[in-house]
This record gives C-alpha cells, structure tokens and sequence, in this order.
C-alpha cells in the first residue's frame, strides 16, 4: 500500500508503514535496514507510530477456507430512516454479527453495504433472515454472492 504524504509523516515513516503493511512481522533490525536507519531511531518511529494511531495493531490473518468459511456475499441494506438515531442503532447492532466482516455506510441507491461470510449459502440464508432483516431500521435488502475473491486486503 503506498502511504500518501501528509504533514505528519516523513518518508522514513512512511516507508515504515509501507514495509509493515506488507510484512507485520519483521524484525526492527531488518526494517531498520530497509529504511536506512539504525535499529534505535527506527524503533523509537515504530513506538511513535502506534502511539500517535497509525498503527492500530497486529493481528494473524486467518484463511477463511481452511476452517470452511467459504461462502461470501455482499448484503446492500436499506433503511426506513436515516436520520441519526436510526443510524446508531444500526451501526451498534450490525457490530454484534459476527459473520459481518465488514460494514460500510454507502452513499447511493442503498444504505449501506455489508460483507457476510459463512460456511455456506444456507447458513447466509439463516443469518440475512433471522439476523440481518431484523436489524433496526432494516427497510429491505438485496444480496450480491461472490464467485470468486480476486483480490483481498
């Protein structure tokens, strides 16, 4: 990912970012290296870095399809209000899905734009039914199934 320039980031920094968006598991020394720095003002960065919220953590991406997660379908909501309560209500309760990997708020024909991942395409039909449909707010919804995933985060 290329980092944009902005005020508050140098290039050392944002090559530090750069390197860690692709590998999060390198050693300082060899981001150090990479950069062109020396290991202590390279780990002082890193620490400043997260401390000022670029960093927002680590984590171990998991692959879906080795524990059955393979089905994903994109849910387009809309709402019957989107007025700001109507909004909170839904953004705290589509939080508590845990199939929903992802939630964004759509300027356009609907709402909003959820990314639902599941073991298969019955097990979506539970969720979208029994969970998604009865969210606040939730006026319909429309279902997009993904053949094929080329290119994730």
């Amino acid at each position: 990912m290329e980092i944009p320039k902005t005020g508050d980031l140098d290039a050392f920094d944002r090559k530090i970012l750069e390197i860690l968006g692709a590998e999060g598991r390198i050693s300082v020394t060899e981001l150090a290296a990479r950069v062109g720095l020396s290991k202590t003002p390279c780990q002082n960065r890193f620490r400043r870095l997260i401390e000022d919220g670029f960093i927002d953590g680590f984590k171990a991406v998991i692959n879906p399809s080795r524990i059955g997660l393979d089905h994903v379908a994109f849910a387009e909501v809309k709402l019957s209000s989107t007025k700001e309560d109507a909004l909170f209500a839904f953004n705290a309760a589509v939080k508590r899905i845990r199939e929903v990997e992802e939630c964004h708020l759509i300027a356009g024909r609907f709402d909003y734009l959820l990314k639902v991942r599941t073991r298969d395409i019955r097990r979506y039909r539970e969720v979208l039914g029994e969970t998604i449909s009865n969210l606040p707010f939730v006026a319909s919804t429309s279902t997009n199934v993904a053949m094929e995933a080329i290119k994730e985060k």
